[in-house]
């Protein structure tokens, strides 16, 4: 038996006994594809890291260094290139090489985007 003991709780129960068909026919048509929103959601963990999003909001400003985004964010040269690898891995940054310096900047617009939205969420009252 389970004792739910707020009305959030009672809320996020369905009791009904009828199922929705067209409803369900309906969503499941537009689904996308389930390997599709595996990577989706693979897509979202790499967001889950605080440094990865420190890193990527620096990148907005300006195509960095290691070194640079090391000092701006003081952490490791070693802790940043391992979120700039995560980064690069999910085609999230791009980098180029100018003699020994490798450049890090977003992979493309989509990346901004994501973020932007993210954010207004996280700032909506």
């Amino acid at each position: 038996m389970c004792a739910y003991t707020t009305d959030m709780d009672r809320m996020d129960r369905c009791d009904c006994n009828t199922i929705h068909q067209a409803v369900v026919s309906e969503v499941r048509e537009h689904m996308p594809d389930e390997n599709n929103l595996i990577d989706l959601a693979d897509l979202f963990k790499v967001f889950g890291d605080s440094t990865r999003v420190k890193i990527l909001c620096a990148l907005f400003r300006a195509e960095m260094c290691v070194c640079d985004i090391a000092v701006l964010l003081g952490m490791t040269k070693s802790s940043i290139s391992h979120q700039l690898r995560v980064l690069r891995q999910s085609k999230l940054v791009k980098n180029r090489k100018d003699g020994k310096v490798v450049y890090y900047s977003l992979a493309d617009e989509h990346v901004k985007n994501i973020f932007d939205q993210g954010l207004i969420h996280v700032l909506e009252d």
